[in-house]
């Protein structure tokens, strides 16, 4: 087994990759990414939390456990793409591991594995999670939107099944160092990938107020978009928004809500959130850019199957597969999302808005 590149996308070929296209100037990036197109020690820090963390995957796999970490929609995932042995299997958001030990069972040690992360730490926590498994694993240090480099350096030409899950796991929400959460108070951050040079501070506190609205609205359909934005922009007036508390108590006040009167299902500054990390991380583009690669590296036959979490990811999904199918290249398995049983909903919370597309690579088609 192989872990490629720890720190920066280093692979197999020796190549050192440049961060994520897009990501470098703040105007030309962002101004455009809103268009619609178990645990641990509290008092560790995010390093040595990690390692910690690592540690138990070791032991529990020692003892053949499974860490605590439960894949959403697992059995409908290994029904639908079928993975058989000797098959070659991309998990193109491999996080935990927890799909990729799954499919290892079901290719055997005939078969070929590799997995994608755009969250260093991720991959080491995959790294040992998968380290006992029979088939060859590959594991690269890449957004999935670089799938097309990674499988080209590692000489593969095509795969039969391919899965992008695309939620956030529990283990980056709870590291409040990272930003990502409101109940953490820590540097506005949110970057999944430490290559990216944009943070969620420099989107909150450069973005004119309409290009805020914009992010929030179309990212997260933030009904409040217009108001939040106009607070943050008069708030950073008298000094920049870089923790999370203080973004949270920003829009908390510009909606009126104080977030303890449980007046609301939800957080006010959820939406709000989400819809900055989906900016700092281009979610949305490079989803966009793995599905129109996803046919070219696909074998006829081959299957793609992708789990999302909110309606934009999910109908982004939608109409790249309903594309591809009015061009021949898919026949879609799944006319309508395949959603969480009430007994996983009740066991894995994080399930309950997780839907899952599968489509099926047609035959005879040139992707040329």
């Amino acid at each position: 087994m192989s872990l490629r590149a720890a720190g920066t996308l280093r692979l197999a070929s020796g190549v050192k990759s440049s961060p994520p296209e897009g990501n470098n100037s703040l105007l030309e990036s962002y101004g455009k990414v809103w268009c619609p197109s178990g645990e641990y020690p509290r008092e560790l820090n995010f390093a040595a939390r990690s390692r910690w963390y690592i540690g138990r995957v070791m032991d529990e796999n020692s003892q053949g456990g499974s860490l605590g970490h439960t894949p959403v929609l697992l059995d409908e995932v290994l029904d639908r793409l079928d993975p058989r042995p000797g098959d070659v299997v991309l998990d193109a958001t491999v996080g935990a591991g927890g799909h990729s030990r799954a499919f290892a069972e079901r290719i055997g040690a005939a078969g070929r594995l590799i997995g994608l992360d755009a969250d260093p730490t991720a991959l080491e926590i995959a790294r040992a999670a998968l380290a006992d498994i029979a088939p060859k694993v590959d594991l690269i240090h890449a957004n999935f939107s670089e799938v097309e480099e990674a499988l080209s350096t590692l000489g593969i030409p095509g795969v039969a099944v391919v899965l992008a899950d695309l939620g956030v796991s529990s283990m980056q929400l709870d590291a409040g160092e990272r930003g990502f959460s409101f109940r953490f108070d820590a540097p506005l951050d949110m970057r999944m990938d430490p290559r990216l040079r944009v943070t969620a501070s420099d989107l909150v506190n450069r973005l004119s107020e309409k290009e805020l609205g914009n992010v929030l609205y179309y990212n997260a359909q933030e009904h409040d978009a217009r108001r939040i934005a106009s607070a943050i922009y008069e708030h950073r007036r008298s000094g920049r928004i870089t923790t999370t508390a203080r973004l949270a108590e920003v829009v908390c006040r510009a909606l009126h809500v104080n977030p303890d009167s449980r007046r609301s299902k939800i957080h006010p500054a959820t939406r709000t959130f989400l819809a900055l990390r989906m900016a700092v991380n281009q979610e949305v583009a490079s989803l966009e850019r793995f599905l129109d690669a996803a046919p070219k590296f696909l074998q006829p036959g081959g299957r793609i199957g992708v789990i999302s979490f909110h309606s934009v990811e999910d109908k982004v999904v939608k109409l790249d597969f309903r594309k591809r199918a009015n061009e021949g290249l898919y026949k879609i398995v799944t006319k309508k999302p395949i959603v969480a049983s009430d007994m996983e909903r009740d066991s894995n919370p994080r399930s309950r808005s997780a839907k899952l597309r599968v489509a099926i690579r047609a035959t005879g088609d040139d992707t040329e």
